[in-house]
């Protein structure tokens, strides 16, 4: 699809604002304290709006409206241990960080444990976070680049060269003036969608209609009190597996952590923080509510089988298209059937009525199912036949010629492609396929700008704190010699280069998951109930040494990898927020354990 050119003057203005306005606000760094530390001058409402800033990534608008619309509200439950870990980390964590007067978080465990504790934890922080730092440039290329057919590699690189030319120049306070006016953006984008969405609904269905309407097909059941491992997103994985991965998050993720730091105060610290705990929840619910107002705009407007148009053609262009073909007349008539119930249900509501509603919602589950697999059928058989060809051509030329180099090339473009261009699960495109076919000129380039402002604040932010990780858990603290702060400064800004680089080339490498934001958090709770449970012995196990608390890292790593892959291949049946709990009680117990053991010894 080609942009309109009110559409590109839009999107220009907007990211070149935020970029030059970092630039200049921020400059002038010269000593670490302003470039990592933001000159330690930041109000609440510059951290609050950071902190939720650096979480609301392009995924966030992009993965949670689709979460929405193909299952509904439910996914809320995820951040209801936010809250409570906003008041523990402001009682417990801030005032620890303050007092210590630390530029990372991991300064506090050489403080409390040894070097090689904070080695090891800094580490799993890089590790975490290099991967989410891609991940967080890689959705919004991949997506953009199927919908509008824009080279992906070139997207990778134009949003990583972005948040590199900002974050370089001015460190911490360049992220936390630039994520102001992203929030603006992003605010001001996703509000106007809204209501956009709810004008293009037919005029005799009101908001609480459409509500009534979304919740025959059980898309607005918010709270689900079952505990049952089978359920990614209920009360109880929320409230106490959410808890947790929030606590890790905002209180040991050096992205998180560094936001807050910049504070001027202890107050304006614990205040901006507050402020999250009580605005993200609600801004959640928000984005999740304008995917289900799409939902409902799609009960009166037909949707396509899957929302990745290359998808379609694919299967069009293959064997499988007639099939295809059939399911698409079926769609079109349970569309009809469901436009009719859901105007008879806005008139007057009955059971009756939302018993076949219920009933059409579910058959249309499974036409979206065989459409994704009469899509992987056509990309594998597609593949296939184009794999046998080059192989054939390939076959027939002499090794070392210019001609077969180019065949081969042609091979390893091929097996890339079937890979990454062409997709079944569709959900993270639901939402930006909507903006580009619906919304009005001029609305769409602001959209698209809140998608590219989402990336970028996350991405500054990760690599932001990648730098300050390297530099000076590792840097400053591994090289021997004395460091002056020029030094230092100019030693973050190269790491900042560097993790910039690191995150495109890996956007370039990764691939869609099941849902985008499902996969971040997934990395983030491999990772995360380990290292909260380090900072847990620092606070309040006063016996627990260095020694144990290092091996029980260790040790706890490998068994959380093995539970996650357990899960992944289905031997076990775990949902991964529960990882985060489990980290976190495994390395308490191994550490006690191993710091008991060892005084029996010396007692011998």
């Amino acid at each position: 699809m080609q942009l309109n050119w009110i559409d590109w003057v839009v999107l220009c203005i907007t990211l070149a604002f935020i970029v030059l306005y970092g630039t200049y606000k921020s400059r002038g760094s010269k000593n670490v304290k302003d470039y990592i530390k933001g000159g330690g001058q930041s109000k609440w409402w510059t951290i609050g709006l950071s902190v939720m800033a650096t979480q609301a990534s392009a995924i966030t608008f992009l993965s949670t409206t689709g979460q929405a619309y193909a299952d509904g509200m439910g996914f809320v439950q995820f951040y209801f241990g936010l809250p409570i870990a906003m008041v523990i980390i402001c009682l417990v964590f801030i005032p620890l960080y303050h007092r210590l007067k630390v530029y990372t978080a991991y300064e506090f465990l050489e403080n409390r444990f040894d070097l090689k504790t904070r080695t090891l934890t800094a580490i799993l922080f890089l590790i975490q976070r290099g991967l989410a730092a891609g991940i967080t440039i890689f959705a919004p290329a991949i997506i953009l680049s199927v919908v509008l057919d824009w080279n992906i590699i070139y997207l990778n690189i134009i949003i990583g060269v972005l948040v590199i030319i900002y974050t370089v120049s001015g460190g911490t306070k360049a992220v936390n003036v630039t994520q102001k006016q992203q929030m603006i953006v992003i605010f001001g984008g996703m509000i106007a969608a809204l209501f956009i969405i709810l004008n293009l609904i037919p005029d005799d269905i009101s908001f609480s209609k459409a509500i009534d309407i979304a919740g025959a097909s059980g898309r607005m059941k918010i709270l689900d009190f079952e505990f049952n491992l089978e359920n990614r997103y209920n009360v109880w994985t929320g409230f106490i597996g959410g808890t947790f991965l929030m606590l890790s998050y905002f209180g040991t993720d050096q992205s998180q952590v560094q936001r807050y730091l910049s504070g001027k105060s202890i107050k304006e610290m614990q205040l901006g923080l507050l402020f999250n705990g009580l605005f993200k929840v609600p801004m959640q619910f928000f984005i999740l509510l304008v995917g289900i107002m799409v939902f409902v705009f799609y009960q009166f407007n037909p949707a396509p089988l899957n929302f990745i148009n290359k998808s379609t053609q694919t299967v069009l262009n293959s064997p499988y298209a007639n099939a295809y073909k059939a399911l698409q007349q079926k769609q079109t008539l349970l569309f009809e059937n469901k436009k009719l119930l859901n105007l008879q249900l806005a008139k007057n509501s009955s059971e009756a009525t939302r018993q076949k509603l219920i009933s059409l919602d579910s058959v249309e589950r499974s036409y979206k199912t065989e459409a994704k697999f009469l899509i992987k059928k056509a990309i594998d058989t597609s593949y296939a036949k184009n794999y046998d060809k080059i192989s054939a051509e390939l076959h027939n030329l002499n090794k070392g010629t210019e001609l077969y180099e180019n065949k081969k090339s042609e091979l390893k473009a091929l097996y890339k492609a079937s890979g990454k261009d062409t997709k079944t699960n569709d959900r993270d495109y639901m939402f930006i396929t909507f903006i580009l076919n619906n919304l009005p000129i001029g609305l769409i380039g602001l959209l698209l700008a809140v998608i590219l402002s989402a990336a970028m604040s996350s991405t500054a932010s990760e690599i932001n704190a990648l730098a300050t990780i390297t530099s000076i858990d590792l840097y400053g603290r591994h090289k021997k010699h004395e460091k002056t702060e020029k030094e230092m400064v100019a030693v973050t800004k190269r790491f900042t280069l560097m993790w910039g680089v690191v995150a495109i080339i890996i956007a370039c490498f990764a691939n869609l998951a099941e849902n985008l934001i499902q996969l971040v958090n997934i990395i983030g709770s491999v990772f995360y109930g380990n290292v909260l449970g380090i900072f847990l012995l620092a606070f309040f196990f006063k016996f627990v040494k260095g020694n144990a608390v290092f091996v029980a890292g260790i040790i706890t790593q490998l068994i959380i990898f093995s539970l996650y892959f357990l899960d992944k291949y289905e031997l076990i049946n775990l949902p991964y927020l529960w990882l985060n709990l489990i980290g976190c009680i495994v390395v308490l117990l191994i550490a006690m354990l191993l710091q008991v053991l060892n005084k029996e010894k010396g007692s011998h």
